[in-house]
């Protein structure tokens, strides 16, 4: 296999480096191939491809390049790009980087698409950038204690916790106005300390049978379209979460500022393109999970909400600060969903077993278990980039100290610069 993987790699080798004997290759020329090969790849697998705005020439070009290449001809163009710019990596050392670890994520999901199984661990490695380090299930068990002593009563935890969360749900002719006020309020947050392009702009609608709660479609031009899912009741912390994370300062400002200051200014044209399953995905996922603790840090979330989202949804303030603490109890639990995941997908654990499990420790109800796992099976070891992409951007950001304006300059340097996984390592 490797000796026919080599015999396809040369003679595309030799093609873009040399022509009349002189080489003649560039990271710009580089980053054009690089896109037209994302994108021949997302003709493969649909979802792959989770923004584009760079030239529709690329498009055309990248559907012609799919409909004649076979998976492991993909793949043999993918390690010849990333010789070409091993080659090429003195000159923009960070640029270079960034599509090496790019390209190591796309010949993954090509093995995958390929039939190769990887273990969950591997599996995120090589799409993700990081080995994630999972617990046991019963190293979550002490954090069960303490939101068993938050709520004490009888039955089991989950539908204690189940029935005291409901009593936040927003009532669904309230939803709009709840959520435009929340996203406004993270704006404003935002553009206190980061300057967002002029004419950057989002709209945002309600959808249904989806298996994730909100998803920002990146459109160009400084747009996005926001999407909430209303399958299940929504609780009022999700309009600041959701705001936060899909607007300001997470995805949009994100994408807005690659757009802007990559893209435009610098004509880095791979940067046109969001390969959903690349390290791309721990920073936009990690950075807007962190983002709604910078946005509104210690007490001021519960504050803004009890004192403007509450009342806006007709909820009573009395136990707001008992549903806040579960919360934050709550998102200890994190780690477990990597667990549940990797049994589940490894076939250690079946479906049932994986949905009472995540019952157990995501402190769910059925139905939400159930969305849960469906997201998983959807996305696989994308699940690590919520919880373990916010540790890592937290400890990167805070690293700058206690101040808030500096943490601030972090963030934005995190968002508009080509950022790996591996740069948030160093400190």
């Amino acid at each position: 296999m490797q000796r026919r993987l080599l015999a396809l790699i040369l003679p595309l080798l030799l093609a873009a480096c040399v022509q009349f004997g002189r080489p003649t290759d560039t990271l710009d020329l580089a980053a054009r191939d690089y896109v037209r090969l994302q994108l021949a790849i997302g003709e493969k697998e649909e979802g792959y491809i989770d923004a584009f705005y760079g030239p529709d020439v690329l498009k055309t070009e990248a559907k012609a390049l799919a409909a004649r290449s076979s998976l492991p001809e993909l793949r043999a163009r993918v390690a010849a790009l990333t010789a070409r710019v091993t080659a090429l990596q003195s000159v923009e050392p960070r640029r270079a980087a960034f599509l090496q670890a790019q390209l190591t994520a796309a010949d993954t999901r090509l093995r995958m698409l390929g039939g190769e199984k990887l273990s969950f661990e591997d599996e995120a490695l090589g799409l993700f950038g990081v080995r994630p380090e999972l617990k046991p299930l019963s190293a979550y068990d002490p954090v069960l204690a303490r939101i068993d002593r938050l709520l004490p009563g009888k039955g089991e935890l989950w539908q204690r916790v189940t029935d005291f969360s409901d009593r936040f749900v927003v009532p669904r002719a309230r939803l709009d106005a709840v959520f435009r006020t929340a996203i406004a309020e993270c704006r404003a947050r935002t553009l206190q300390h980061i300057a967002m392009p002029a004419g950057e702009r989002f709209n945002m609608a309600f959808v249904t049978g989806k298996s994730w709660s909100g998803y920002n479609y990146y459109l160009g031009d400084y747009r996005s379209r926001i999407e909430i899912n209303t399958d299940l009741p929504i609780r009022i912390s999700r309009a600041v979460d959701l705001g936060c994370h899909e607007g300001y300062p997470g995805h949009h400002v994100l994408n807005a500022l690659l757009e802007q200051r990559l893209v435009r200014e610098k004509n880095w044209i791979e940067f046109s393109v969001y390969p959903l399953y690349s390290p791309q995905s721990l920073i936009a996922e990690g950075s807007a999970n962190y983002g709604i603790d910078l946005a509104f840090p210690g007490p001021e979330k519960l504050a803004y909400e009890t004192r403007v989202l509450y009342p806006l949804a007709g909820l009573p303030v009395a136990d707001a600060a008992r549903f806040d603490a579960l919360q934050t109890a709550a998102r200890e639990l994190g780690g477990a969903r990597f667990t549940i995941a990797r049994d589940f997908l490894e076939g250690r654990i079946g479906e049932d077993q994986a949905v009472r499990l995540t019952m157990k420790y995501q402190l769910m109800n059925e139905a939400r278990a159930r969305q849960s796992l469906a997201f998983t099976k959807q996305y696989r070891s994308y699940v690590i980039n919520y919880g373990l992409g916010r540790d890592m951007v937290a400890a990167w950001v805070e690293s700058a100290g206690s101040d808030q304006n500096a943490r601030w300059r972090r963030m934005e340097q995190l968002l508009s610069e080509p950022s790996l996984p591996s740069d948030l390592l160093v400190r």
